[in-house]
C-alpha cells in the first residue's frame, strides 16, 4: 500500500469482550448494558451443551433456546428462528456456536431488527462482520446490512478447548482466507493490511501449537485473536474468487463450509498471485515462507486438513456446474475471471494437487 493511493477505512461499533470464562462471568453484564431483559440463545445442535452453559449464566433473562443452527443457513431454518423469537417476546439474541449459529443470528436480526450478541466457538470471524447470508433452493445470497452487525462480541476461549483438532484447522484456515483476500482486496487500506497480515502470523502460528497440545489455552487464545482480526478485514473489505468459489461449492453442493475453505484458499491464491505482488509479500512475511500458496496448504495438511474437494464429496461432474455459476456474475477480483481460469482452480481442488502459481 502506497500513500499515492486513494482509501477508505470505515468502522462499526462493536464492543468486544476476551478472556478465559467470559461466555459466564461477562454476558450477563453485556446484555445489561445493551438494556436486554428476554434474549433468545440460538446454536446447533453440535454446540447445544455449551450454549446451554450460556443459557444457564444469563438466568431469568434468557427466554428459549433454539438449537437448530445449520450450515450455510437454509431460508426455512431462518424462517423458524425469526418464529420462534417473536414467539418468546426476544428483545435481543445471543448467538452460541460457529459461522452457522451467527449466521443465524445474524438472519433473526436481519428479519425483526433485534440486537444481536455473538458468542464464538470457532475461528470463523463471522462475529465481526455486518455480512449475512441466507441459501435458498440451492442458491446462496449474501449481503451487507449494518443492523445483522453483533452490539456485542465475548470471545471466551475456554469455549474452544472442545473443538476438535481437524475443526479447529479448518475454521482457522477458513478465518486466514479472509485475511488473504483483504490483502488484494479493491477497497484495501493500511489498517486492513496491517490487521490482514498480524490475523495470518497469528493463526498459522497457533493452529500447529493447538493441534499438538488441544487443552493449551493460551494457543486456544491466540487462534481467537488471530480470528478476530481476520474477521473485522472479512467485515471490512470487498471478497474475491476464492470467497464466491466457496459460496457456490457450499450453497449449491452442500460441501461444509470450513473444510471447503482450507482446500480452496491455496489454488485460488496461486490463481490471483501474478496480479498481487504486495499482498503475496505479506504474506509470505507472515508465514515465514518464499511461497505461501504452497504454505497455507501445507499447514493445513500437516495438521489433518482435508486436501480435496473430491474428498469433501463433490463430484468430477460438479466442476462445470460451479464454474458456470462463479463466472456467471460480476465481482471484485484482482485477476480477470475466466471461465478456463476458474475451471483450472477447481479441477487442481478437486484432485488435491500441489498449488501452482502460474501467470
Amino acid at each position: 500500500m502506497t500513500f499515492t493511493a486513494d482509501f477508505v477505512y470505515e468502522t462499526r461499533p462493536v464492543r468486544v469482550v476476551f478472556r478465559p470464562g467470559a461466555s459466564v462471568t461477562a454476558l450477563p453484564d453485556e446484555a445489561q448494558r445493551l438494556g436486554l431483559r428476554r434474549l433468545l440463545v440460538v446454536c446447533g445442535s453440535r454446540g447445544e451443551a455449551i450454549a446451554q452453559t450460556v443459557a444457564d449464566a444469563l438466568g431469568d433473562t434468557c427466554v428459549g433456546l433454539h438449537a437448530e443452527a445449520r450450515m450455510h443457513v437454509p431460508v426455512e431454518v431462518a424462517d423458524r428462528a425469526v418464529a420462534a423469537a417473536r414467539a418468546a417476546g426476544a428483545d435481543g439474541c445471543v448467538a452460541v456456536g460457529g459461522g452457522s449459529a451467527i449466521g443465524l443470528g445474524k438472519a433473526i436480526a436481519l428479519r425483526t431488527g433485534l440486537p444481536l450478541i455473538a458468542v464464538p466457538s470457532t475461528y470463523a470471524g463471522s462475529e465481526m462482520t455486518p455480512i449475512w447470508g441466507l441459501t435458498e433452493h440451492g442458491v446462496k445470497r449474501t449481503g451487507r446490512d449494518p443492523v445483522v452487525q453483533p452490539r456485542s462480541v465475548v470471545y471466551d476461549p475456554e469455549l474452544t478447548l472442545t473443538l476438535p483438532v481437524p475443526f479447529s484447522v479448518a475454521s482457522g484456515v477458513n478465518a486466514l482466507a479472509h485475511a488473504v483476500e483483504a490483502l488484494y482486496a479493491p477497497d484495501a487500506s493500511p489498517l486492513v493490511s496491517l490487521m490482514a497480515e498480524e490475523g495470518v502470523r497469528a493463526m498459522a502460528g497457533a493452529l500447529p501449537r493447538l493441534a499438538a497440545e488441544p487443552d493449551d489455552l493460551d494457543a486456544r487464545g491466540r487462534a481467537l485473536y488471530g480470528a478476530w482480526l481476520c474477521g473485522a478485514c472479512l467485515g471490512a473489505t470487498t471478497m474475491g474468487l476464492h470467497h464466491k468459489l466457496c459460496h457456490v461449492l457450499g450453497g449449491t453442493f452442500g460441501l461444509p463450509h470450513a473444510e471447503t475453505h482450507t482446500v480452496v484458499l491455496p489454488h485460488a491464491l496461486a490463481y490471483n498471485a501474478p496480479a498481487v505482488p504486495q499482498a503475496l509479500a505479506a504474506l509470505c512475511r507472515a508465514l515465514d515462507t518464499e511461497d505461501a500458496p504452497r504454505a497455507l496448504r501445507d499447514l493445513s495438511v500437516d495438521l489433518g486438513a482435508s486436501h480435496s474437494l473430491a474428498e469433501l464429496g463433490l463430484k468430477e461432474g460438479d466442476l462445470m456446474v460451479a464454474a458456470e455459476q462463479v463466472t456467471g456474475e460480476p465481482y471484485a477480483n484482482p485477476r480477470p475471471v475466466t471461465a478456463d481460469g476458474v475451471l483450472g482452480v477447481l479441477r487442481a481442488a478437486y484432485e488435491g494437487r500441489e498449488p501452482t502459481v502460474s501467470s
